[in-house]
């Protein structure tokens, strides 16, 4: 089990890409610890599934796009394992619409939370990660960051934003030992999309060469092949996984 005495750490760990990238990593005998918004009780029932894979597990309540919060969490995994190993940044929101409509708090909120997160937690890993000369930092994105969408436009500016800073941290990071990753998925099957209006959810599969959207799981072996040791020589890199979408 190629993650076995290692530390992990996954925000926004309840639900969707980040529940699978979580109980992918437990299964490979990592210790995880996650970070949740607000619900107490899905929190521990993920906590509760990861243990009895063999593994600890802590959960966190945290605002990602607080500063303070990020560090607060950091801190206490590194009191708790010594250690963290690998740092996916995984929280994130959406509040869709139109420019045009498009409120100053949308704006601010998703990029908050999407963006500024991923800047908190890498720069609060950075020093337990360099004191052991190694690291991985994976952070998840979107074709949406690549492509852009109609009524996403915040959304997008914040998973655009995220590779900018990813390849950026890379370049800093390298000579520490520590690689920096993005993932940018498509059409994932999760809380997120399930809304969708069923003539939307068409119209999005009708341009995926697979014709069909993505499980978390999908998304999640991915993440587990870059923080392995088959991925030591890559750093700095956006792996789309999206069906074809974004060709």
């Amino acid at each position: 089990m190629e993650f076995t005495g290692q530390c992990v750490l996954v925000t926004g760990g309840t639900r969707g890409i980040g529940r699978a990238v979580a109980k992918a990593f437990a299964n490979e005998g990592a210790s995880v610890a996650f970070t949740y918004r607000s619900s107490t009780d899905e929190a521990e029932a993920l906590r509760h599934e990861l243990t009895a894979c063999g593994v600890q597990a802590k959960a966190f309540q945290s605002d990602a796009a607080d500063f303070a919060s990020a560090e607060a969490v950091v801190a206490g995994v590194v009191d708790a394992w010594g250690r963290i190993d690998v740092l996916i940044n995984n929280a994130g929101i959406t509040r869709d619409g139109l420019i045009l409509r498009m409120g100053e708090a949308d704006w601010d909120a998703v990029l908050a939370t999407n963006l500024k997160s991923v800047f908190n937690f890498s720069k609060a890993v950075y020093r337990p990660m360099m004191v052991r000369r190694r690291g991985r930092i994976i952070n998840v994105s979107s074709v949406v960051g690549l492509m852009g969408n109609a009524g996403q436009a915040n959304y997008a500016a914040s998973k655009a934003g995220i590779i900018g800073f990813s390849k950026s941290l890379a370049k800093e990071l390298g000579r520490r030992g520590i690689t920096v990753n993005v993932v940018a998925p498509g059409y994932v099957l999760t809380d997120m999309t399930e809304v969708l209006h069923h003539t939307v959810q068409k119209a999005m599969l009708a341009q995926i060469p697979l014709r069909r959207a993505a499980k978390p799981e999908e998304i999640a072996g991915p993440i587990l092949f870059l923080a392995s040791s088959a991925a030591e020589y890559i750093t700095g890199q956006v792996l789309r996984i999206d069906g074809g979408l974004a060709m």
